[in-house]
């Protein structure tokens, strides 16, 4: 069994299996799920751009994930985060009248 990343305890067991159907484990010591060599993979620029250009369109959400071929969690948790960068407060300014 491998040994725990946070606290390095060597009593692990096995805890199932993620979506991917990688094997999970379970740390008894401090109680962290983790799995043996994990793979992020990262999103790069260009993808972005394109998800933000279609979400602009309308499309729904699991449509936009099927075409750019991320998952549809990593793209509600973007949406989330577009949306907290957005301000909440609207600047209005009075208009100018012709003189």
């Amino acid at each position: 069994m491998p040994e725990c990343p946070t606290c390095q305890a060597k009593h692990t067991v096995k805890n199932g299996h993620i979506h991917t159907g990688k094997q999970r484990f379970l740390c008894k010591q401090c109680g962290y799920q983790f799995v043996e060599k994990p793979t992020n993979k990262t999103i790069d620029a260009d993808t972005r751009a394109l998800v933000d250009r279609l979400l602009l369109e309308r499309i729904s959400m699991a449509g936009i994930a099927r075409v750019v071929q991320v998952s549809e969690q990593w793209l509600q948790d973007y949406v989330n985060m577009k949306a907290a960068q957005t301000p909440r407060k609207a600047v209005v300014e009075p208009k100018k009248r012709a003189l």
